[in-house]
């Protein structure tokens, strides 16, 4: 299981074994043995891996398929998939993506997006609206180089 993510995510990367081997401190050989499943890297050495590779901890060490893997996003940041435009606006957020940030119907959204990239993001409006209550009440940092 982390093995054969090891060597996905080595192989997604464009790293040689030995590339990864020097960028983790281990021989190539050890590489080889996570990938072939005759040994696992310790919890250092997977934090490390996990911090080569962009993803968490959980990613590298659960079960899942090539295609699954080679989805995987840079830490924090999912992929769900390719969703079309309807006539009027309307999209479909994908179930994975629903479920992980529990979005259910009826829930409002606020959509905000970013010109230099063309990005649009949407969150959930009570956690938008909460984050604005904080900032809103936090107190001004006095400057530090008075």
């Amino acid at each position: 299981m982390i093995g054969m993510n090891i060597r996905i995510l080595r192989k997604k990367n464009k790293m040689s074994q030995e590339q990864l081997a020097e960028k983790v401190n281990v021989s190539r050989q050890t590489v080889a043995k996570w990938e072939n499943e005759e040994a696992l890297p310790d919890i250092f050495k997977c934090k490390i891996l996990s911090d080569i590779f962009q993803v968490t901890l959980d990613q590298l060490s659960r079960d899942m398929s090539e295609k699954e893997a080679n989805q995987l996003g840079p830490k924090g940041k999912q992929f769900f998939g390719v969703v079309k435009v309807g006539d009027r606006g309307q999209i479909v957020i994908p179930k994975e993506a629903r479920k992980m940030y529990q979005i259910q119907a009826g829930d409002k959204l606020v959509v905000l997006g970013e010109d230099a990239t063309k990005g649009i993001a949407f969150l959930k409006s009570e956690n938008f609206i909460e984050f604005v209550e904080m900032i809103r009440k936090a107190e001004p940092m006095e400057d530090e180089a008075e």
